[in-house]
């Protein structure tokens, strides 16, 4: 769908710079989410695997960052060995619903309610990022934590639209369940993409 060198706006990366791949294409369709105009592959070109990694070298980063849409519907394996060899860290994130196919140094696991992620993810996930948007979701969150792997980071995070409400519940829950942290959308409170 896009690329662009920015800074990581959420989770533990968060404020490191790092260049941005968004692959177009969906397959979980959460009705807040705030990049739709991903879901649909076909409304995007396609790039080559080398322009990809050519504007990849253009800039400072040594993080690149695949996000989506769902990105893990692909096979990222020729895109993660040619980012790979040019000595790139690389991090995902995902839903956890597809089997990753790609070299990945970060997984970031955001599951979804609609469409739970597969039992890999809870052994391989490095951080798991739990969007809140009402309520119902503590338990979804708790729910994903019991199978997680020990040395996974867990946090909290605002759903966008509900943020002003959902925030001071999620600042109280993580003061009472110290395993959890909150993570903002700080990207969008700088006004950066």
């Amino acid at each position: 769908m896009e690329f662009f060198y920015s800074l990581q706006g959420e989770g533990y990366h968060t404020g490191k710079a790092a260049f941005f791949i968004r692959i177009g294409g969906c397959d979980v369709g959460c009705y807040w989410c705030d990049v739709k105009e991903s879901w649909k592959a076909s409304l995007h070109p396609l790039e080559t695997v080398e322009n990809i990694v050519a504007e990849a070298l253009k800039n400072n980063a040594k993080s690149v960052v695949i996000t989506g849409g769902e990105p893990l519907i692909y096979n990222l394996l020729p895109l993660t060995e040619a980012l790979k060899k040019n000595h790139f860290s690389i991090f995902i994130e995902t839903s956890g619903t597809e089997e990753a196919r790609g070299i990945f140094d970060w997984i970031c696991l955001s599951p979804k309610r609609q469409h739970p992620p597969l039992p890999f993810f809870f052994e391989k996930a490095n951080e798991m990022k739990v969007i809140i948007h009402d309520e119902k979701d503590f338990e979804w969150a708790e729910l994903n934590a019991s199978k997680i792997n020990n040395e996974c980071k867990l946090y909290l995070q605002p759903e966008w639209s509900t943020a002003k409400k959902m925030t001071p519940l999620i600042i109280d829950y993580v003061k009472m369940n110290t395993k959890w942290s909150i993570s903002l959308q700080t990207h969008k409170f700088l006004k950066i993409p």
